[in-house]
């Protein structure tokens, strides 16, 4: 780490008028502002070098009990455009609804990417599960860890009526009123975009059936699959009413996220995933929609022939624009959608940030904010969280100012 410089100082070219709030909105309505906005999303690994080096100033954070204010001084420090406040805050289950002996832990949960608290409840033998029941365990690698799951809860449900056993979450779970004094908090100094994220239909489906038993259960018997999708779509649907009620114009946008692409095609033909995936996002978008909220939707992988779809419903901004997944050449995204839809991401996590050198980040930087920045419509971010095995001086790199601003010549 002694290599180490902060690159974080104030460039002479930032229009300091202008909010980073106010700099992601004119992004959004494909206008050029005067910097190209950043987000910035990373491994605990990657949080915990950073914050352990940069000795961020928190007085102006102050003290929460739902997100970490050293993150947040951070981002301040970075001068990160976006913020995320996430359903998983302000989990309150009833006692009943615990496993016996379970504690509650805020902190610890790998999967926070953000400085924001996470729920996870642990046996006392162990075991954690998250609000939806899934069954979580931790997998070591050479440079961390992360999150896998250890079974499906529902793997074995041979019907409907198997599911009735379970215990769903309900609404009542979930207790939203901080949320208006986090908001408040977070824009204490200046007003950032604040997105909410509402969770997945798809993904948290599988993590509770099992990927092999739902996709075949949609391909030949899809009774229980659906099932456990609507169920989680009902829910997700009633916590995003009660939180745009809430919040009302504090919140600027609604996150959800499924993926249903690989490296390079779909997991399931299009025909299959209009039928049954699409119903599902359409009914939490028009929620949305509802209190004139845009909309952000996460897909990694080679999502391009279901582009046009997610236009269609109502997507406002796509991430993470997988730039090495077939169809996914921010040069093609661009010309074809960037009319229409805007883009969040594309700095790769697989080759350029852990393997390249800092000039090759800094050059793929420099790409994406040319190409996809060009006329506004893009948020400068990783294709992902950023990995444990990046070098912190290729994440520096990344969040190098001077890169914000691209000659079009």
């Amino acid at each position: 780490m002694s290599g180490m410089t902060s690159p974080f100082r104030t460039d002479g070219r930032e229009n300091a008028g202008i909010s980073p709030h106010d700099r992601v909105i004119t992004a959004l309505r494909h206008r050029e502002p005067d910097r190209c906005p950043v987000d910035f999303l990373a491994t605990r690994e990657i949080w915990d070098v950073l914050v352990k080096h940069y000795t961020a100033d928190t007085l102006p954070v102050g003290t929460s009990a739902y997100f970490d204010p050293q993150r947040e001084a951070l981002l301040r420090l970075f001068k990160v455009d976006c913020r995320v406040v996430s359903y998983d805050m302000f989990c309150q289950p009833p006692d009943s609804a615990l496993c016996p002996g379970a504690t509650i832990d805020w902190w610890k949960a790998l999967s926070r990417s953000t400085p924001n608290r996470m729920w996870r409840q642990i046996t006392p033998d162990g075991q954690t599960y998250d609000i939806w029941g899934h069954h979580i365990r931790v997998a070591h690698n050479p440079t961390g860890a992360y999150e896998e799951f250890a079974s499906w809860p529902l793997q074995q449900a041979a019907s409907t009526a198997d599911l009735d056993c379970f215990r769903w979450p309900e609404p009542e779970w979930w207790d939203f009123t901080p949320l208006p004094d986090i908001i408040h908090q977070l824009n204490g100094e200046v007003p950032y975009h604040i997105r909410f994220r509402i969770g997945s239909v798809f993904e948290s489906a599988w993590q509770l059936r099992g990927m092999q038993e739902l996709l075949t259960d949609l391909a030949t018997e899809p009774g229980v699959s659906l099932a456990i999708m609507e169920r989680l779509t009902d829910i997700h649907v009633e916590n995003l009413k009660r939180v745009l009620q809430l919040a009302g114009d504090r919140l600027d946008m609604v996150y959800l996220y499924d993926d249903v692409a690989t490296q390079n095609s779909l997991m399931m033909s299009k025909p299959m995933w209009r039928k049954y995936i699409r119903p599902y996002h359409a009914r939490i978008i028009e929620v949305a929609k509802a209190y004139g909220k845009a909309v952000m939707y996460h897909c990694d992988g080679a999502l391009y022939p279901l582009i046009p779809d997610l236009i269609d419903m109502g997507i406002d901004v796509l991430n993470p624009i997988q730039a090495d997944a077939k169809g996914m050449e921010p040069e093609k995204l661009k010309a074809e959608f960037g009319d229409r839809l805007s883009f969040h991401g594309g700095v790769d996590i697989i080759q350029t940030l852990p393997r390249g050198t800092a000039e090759e980040v800094a050059a793929e930087v420099a790409e994406r904010v040319t190409v996809l920045g060009k006329d506004g419509g893009y948020i400068l971010a990783s294709s992902h969280h950023i990995q444990s095995d990046t070098p912190i001086d290729n994440v520096l790199a990344m969040y190098e100012p001077a890169l914000r601003y691209c000659s079009r010549s």
